[in-house]
Formats: C-alpha cells, sequence, structure tokens
C-alpha cells in the first residue's frame, strides 16, 4: 500500500502534491497509485518502438504533467529529459531512455503494492 513516507523515500516531492491535493492525503495517495496503471507509459514505448517521434512526443508530454501535478520528482525528472529531446527531434537512444522509464515505474509500482 502506497504511504506518504514511502512516496518520499522514493523522492516525491509530497508537500507540494498535497498542497495540489488541497492536503486531502487520500486523494493524493489515489491519484499517485493511479500512476502505475497511466496508459501514456505504453504509448510512449510504442511510438518509440514504431519510430514515431511525434506521437512519442505527445505521450511523453501527457505523461511529464500527469506525473508532474503529483511532484513524483523521479518519474518526473526522467520524462523531462525524454520529453525535451523529443521536442527538440535530437538523436538519442530513445528505446533506452523508454527503458529506463518503464525500470524506474516499475520499481515505483512495487511502492504502490
Amino acid at each position: 500500500m502506497l504511504t506518504i513516507d514511502a512516496l518520499k523515500n522514493f523522492g516525491a516531492d509530497t508537500e507540494t502534491g498535497l498542497a495540489r491535493c488541497m492536503g486531502n492525503e487520500a486523494l493524493y495517495l489515489r491519484l499517485a497509485a493511479s500512476v502505475v496503471n497511466e496508459k501514456g507509459f505504453d504509448r510512449l514505448r510504442e511510438a518509440i518502438d514504431n519510430a514515431d517521434l511525434d506521437a512519442a512526443f505527445e505521450a511523453a508530454h501527457a505523461l511529464k504533467g500527469a506525473v508532474g501535478n503529483l511532484s513524483i520528482t523521479p518519474l518526473y525528472d526522467r520524462i523531462c529529459e525524454i520529453t525535451e529531446l523529443l521536442r527538440e527531434k535530437k538523436d538519442a537512444d530513445y528505446a533506452a531512455l523508454v527503458s529506463d522509464l518503464v525500470s524506474l515505474k516499475e520499481e515505483y509500482a512495487c511502492l504502490c503494492g
């Protein structure tokens, strides 16, 4: 079960995340736990696998907003890196970056139970 302490230990900025949920801890924890099932991770991986950088950017940008609003900093920072590379259409090993992101998401999923 996800807790505020587990989120803090993961590196989330729980104070900011809670403030965005008007201090409602139950709401914040429910929303934070829902990140594990966010379809944007699958859309991002699929777009990268298909070399569709425009679709990958859209998926990454949407994830950035969802994760950023909850202040789940480790995921947010990784997604920001990917988003900005895609925005600029820079040459990068996107498959490796997305693989690292998915691994981090799996670590996060373990916190959620």
